[in-house]
């Protein structure tokens, strides 16, 4: 394991412990009641569906049983989020945590709630230009940074030349400001590197399909001189991967992710992706509630950071590659060998140990 890896995954841990912190504090408090709303931005990802909601919902149900959760989920369209958003507050919602579709839109929605002496919580995604009641994230700085320096450090780790060619850059949506501060993390972390990025693209909507289209352009453009990606997560790095084995590359080039989706800890266990973002979204998730709960009883949470005028707490994820997949991802329970080992994974499975 690098000492990139295990420096994050102390963070991690430090991220975790003063998540909880946060929860009991909120949790002495007596509960409340209240309408909160839950609003996720797309459905690209299987996070919100399968992590993020859960998650929240289980926070909620504990330190608030009276409470009642409204969800959510705008399929990346700004008119749809707006409509989920006007709904929400005509059915008397108290505190909304919103993580837009267009951060740069989502500026009116948040003037508008707190207009009404709604709370707003913007969550995994920040609001930058007006400030909300307290925002939820992971560091996406830093992901960005953790990615790109973990996949510089393999690159010369297996004396991948300099001079050879570049990297490609494959960012999440222009509309979403967190992922512009992964991208600007990317950037951090490609600095100084010696690796020249030989082209970048803003994957719109974050979608798989977008991503591999551009990224098999780059290959008919620039083809061996391509000696990794940085993709922004498991998503865009599977339409990379997709780009390369459709091109007939063999080997694909190391490629980055980030979310530690079931098919992106397939995809690093069958060889094809360098690198994952480990961040459990039902932490996040829970600290929303908190958060949340922390609003209906008239107490405001204090951040433990503010970024763009908002009060904040920004967890430390871990960087996952296949020499600590088993130890960081199965055998603490974030994802099960029964799921991971399928098919044409098995084999990879039994070469790094994890077995059902």
């Amino acid at each position: 394991m690098t000492s990139l890896s295990n420096q994050l995954i102390r963070a991690s841990a430090l991220g975790v412990s003063l998540g909880f912190g946060l929860l009991s504090g909120t949790a002495a408090l007596a509960a409340p009641s209240g309408t909160v709303a839950f609003l996720m931005p797309d459905q690209a990802s299987t996070r919100y569906e399968q992590h993020d909601f859960p998650g929240f919902k289980a926070e909620m149900s504990k330190l608030c049983p009276d409470c009642k959760v409204l969800y959510q989920n705008a399929n990346a369209d700004v008119a749809t989020q707006q409509q989920q958003f006007n709904s929400v507050i005509a059915q008397g919602a108290k505190v909304i945590v919103l993580d837009p579709v267009d951060s740069t839109a989502a500026a009116s929605l948040v003037h508008m709630a707190q207009s009404q002496g709604i709370k707003v919580i913007a969550y995994d995604r920040p609001v930058p230009s007006t400030p909300a009641d307290y925002y939820v994230s992971f560091d996406n700085e830093g992901i960005g940074k953790a990615i790109a320096q973990s996949l510089v450090q393999h690159l010369k780790e297996t004396n991948v030349p300099t001079t050879k060619g570049g990297v490609l850059e494959v960012n999440g949506s222009p509309t979403d400001a967190a992922a512009g501060l992964i991208k600007k993390g990317i950037h951090a972390g490609l600095q100084g590197s010696g690796y020249k990025t030989l082209a970048e693209y803003d994957t719109p909507d974050w979608a798989p399909p977008k991503a591999q289209q551009w990224v098999s352009g780059q290959i008919t453009r620039f083809g061996p001189q391509i000696v990794g990606v940085v993709a922004a997560n498991d998503g865009t790095g599977g339409g990379a991967v997709a780009a390369f084995k459709a091109a007939g590359v063999n080997p694909v080039p190391p490629v980055t992710g980030n979310d530690a989706t079931t098919a992106g800890l397939q995809l690093i266990i069958a060889g094809d992706e360098y690198n994952t973002i480990l961040k459990p979204s039902e932490i996040v998730a829970a600290a929303a509630a908190k958060v949340a709960v922390g609003f209906l009883s008239g107490q405001a949470p204090k951040g433990q950071t503010t970024l763009f005028n908002t009060p904040s707490q920004l967890f430390k994820p871990a960087v996952i590659t296949s020499k600590n997949l088993k130890a960081e991802v199965v055998d603490k329970g974030f994802a099960s060998a029964k799921d991971l080992c399928t098919d044409r994974y098995a084999e990879g499975c039994k070469k790094l140990g994890i077995t059902n």
